[in-house]
């Protein structure tokens, strides 16, 4: 089934890009929505969709500010995780889904899809989180990796560094040399990207206002099902997810005492494993989205 991709204007004025593709000869299909990454349009989910239309599901994708045919805000510094869940509410109620079969967010759409299930609760009944970090740097001590990547890209007047640097820690030299075809699909896609856009999305990293970790047991309550996925070379994540795991397990056993939320780690993969690990992805989804 071919895609419609459509635009919304939304109540700040930003246009968000979306595209939905339906599941072939089912009107009524339940919806499953992608969260994309930092840095990449919704078209990085290319070769997910039909796997997953396959299934008898339809598929909800968007655009992250500034990132394919969505506009950035006027005020790069006003884009919060909550604004992107908000936004994401808007486009719900335009387009009349009063439910989602499952919201599988990547990075920082992992992080929306947190902070949505909290903040609307009964909406997504299968919630999946995949690598993403807890909070933003400032809220750990840590140091802020992204303000160099915004100056960078600012001096140069364009992404190439930032998109080459990001595909290496994504993804790691050896896997790019040995899958030329999708690493340049990849570079491509990721070259849309806009600097207004990196800025805005790299705001709501930066603020102190991104942390899970409260949030996570509310999460769990907002949902039926949870899973977390994570890509085995992805930095520390394998790691540092399982207490967010934890605590979004204990929200769901709030309304089921043997609720429990798996943890899978997909093997060789990095921070976006539904491309690197495509094939053991799948077969994880297949089975969850049931």
């Amino acid at each position: 089934m071919s895609t419609t991709i459509s635009s919304l204007s939304l109540p700040s004025s930003r246009i968000i890009s979306y595209g939905l593709t339906p599941a072939p000869s089912r009107p009524d299909a339940p919806i499953v929505l992608l969260s994309n990454s930092l840095s990449a349009p919704f078209t990085a989910w290319d070769h997910v969709v039909p796997k997953l239309t396959s299934q008898g599901l339809s598929v909800l994708r968007y655009d992250q500010p500034g990132h394919g045919a969505s506009t950035a805000p006027a005020d790069l510094s006003s884009t919060t995780f909550e604004s992107l869940a908000d936004d994401v509410r808007e486009l719900l109620r335009h387009l009349s889904i009063g439910r989602l079969h499952a919201w599988i967010g990547v990075s920082m759409g992992a992080a929306t899809g947190m902070v949505f299930a909290a903040k609307y609760p009964g909406i997504i009944r299968k919630l999946v989180v995949c690598d993403t970090i807890s909070c933003s740097p400032v809220n750990i001590g840590a140091a802020d990796v992204f303000a160099p990547r915004i100056a960078a890209a600012r001096e140069a007047g364009n992404m190439d560094a930032v998109t080459d640097g990001t595909l290496d820690r994504w993804f790691g030299r050896a896997w790019l040399e040995a899958n030329p075809v999708e690493a340049r699909r990849m570079r491509e896609l990721m070259s849309g990207t806009s600097i207004d856009g990196f800025e805005t999305c790299c705001a709501a990293i930066q603020s102190e206002t991104f942390d899970l970790r409260p949030l996570a047991e509310g999460a769990g309550k907002g949902v039926d099902e949870a899973l977390f996925i994570v890509g085995e070379k992805d930095a520390n994540l394998p790691e540092t997810m399982k207490p967010l795991r934890e605590r979004v397990e204990q929200g769901l056993r709030t309304k089921d005492r043997q609720a429990t939320v798996d943890f899978e780690v997909i093997k060789n993969a990095g921070h976006v494993c539904y491309v690197d690990g495509y094939d053991q992805f799948i077969a994880i989804m297949s089975k969850f989205l049931e």
